[in-house]
């Protein structure tokens, strides 16, 4: 049995990032869980208050400390026992200012806790979510053009690489994201005709998708073996991405 998990990181109940998260879930075999984090109130901010700490705070010590003694928050307790019961991930955000939404970044600090999600030792090809797979389902206010590797806006893929460094980190293998460009709320007359058969294609064509999820391409990562012992990308090894570079002068 293969179990999904749902993350959505919008506002809108009804807005195109809801209906496409729902036509995943629609798509999905058998379980799904659901993260919805702005219906759920979810707090994306990391502190002291949610430990019951007083004096100085340090986030990753008290994460593992609070792991070790099994006494996380219960909402990240809650989020936590949803990743490990999952198969898959499937994130649904917009793009907004060259990132994902601050809550869905801040669901990442809390959720994937330091000493729950990961250790210093078991990490990357190590990592505890080794076996598990995630996806991102993305929609920019800009055209795919914009949106491309030359155009004006940036490279939409290059400005999903941290969050997909993130879940490498602690093991998941990344599928290349699903981008659906060039949808707001500014569209007038045809524009708008247009604009609503777009979203209604996108919105038929993720049952192929899903259902075909073993043959989606997954995002290019580095293995540890890649690296020195301290943690430089040696010559030999190839670049896949321009946040991993070899040094001048170093040729792979």
């Amino acid at each position: 049995m293969t179990t999904t998990l749902i993350v959505l990181a919008h506002p809108g109940p009804t807005s195109f990032n809801a209906q496409w998260a729902q036509a995943s879930a629609k798509a999905s075999p058998d379980a799904v869980l659901w993260s919805d984090l702005c219906a759920m109130g979810f707090d994306p901010v990391e502190r002291a208050a949610h430990y019951g700490v007083d004096g100085p705070f340090d986030p990753l010590r008290v994460q593992s400390e609070a792991a070790e003694a099994r006494n996380l928050p219960m909402d990240i307790q809650c989020e936590i026992a949803k990743i490990r019961a999952a198969d898959r991930l499937i994130f649904h955000f917009p793009l907004w200012w060259f990132g994902p939404p601050a809550i869905l970044k801040g669901w990442t600090d809390r959720c994937l806790a330091h000493g729950a999600m990961h250790t210093s030792t078991q990490r990357f090809d190590t990592g505890m979510c080794r076996g598990k797979e995630a996806i991102f389902c993305v929609t920019t206010g800009a055209s795919a053009v914009e949106s491309g590797p030359g155009g004006k806006e940036g490279d939409t893929r290059m400005h999903l690489w941290p969050l997909a460094y993130t879940l490498r980190y602690c093991g998941f293998t990344v599928k290349e994201p699903i981008l659906f460009h060039g949808i707001h709320g500014f569209f007038e007359g045809q524009d708008k005709c247009d604009l609503e058969h777009r979203c209604t294609t996108v919105l038929n064509a993720q049952t192929d998708i899903i259902k075909s999820w073993d043959d989606l391409p997954n995002m290019a990562f580095n293995a540890d073996s890649d690296f020195t012992k301290d943690g430089l990308l040696k010559p030999e090894a190839h670049s896949h991405s321009a946040f991993i570079q070899h040094l001048p002068n170093r040729k792979a």
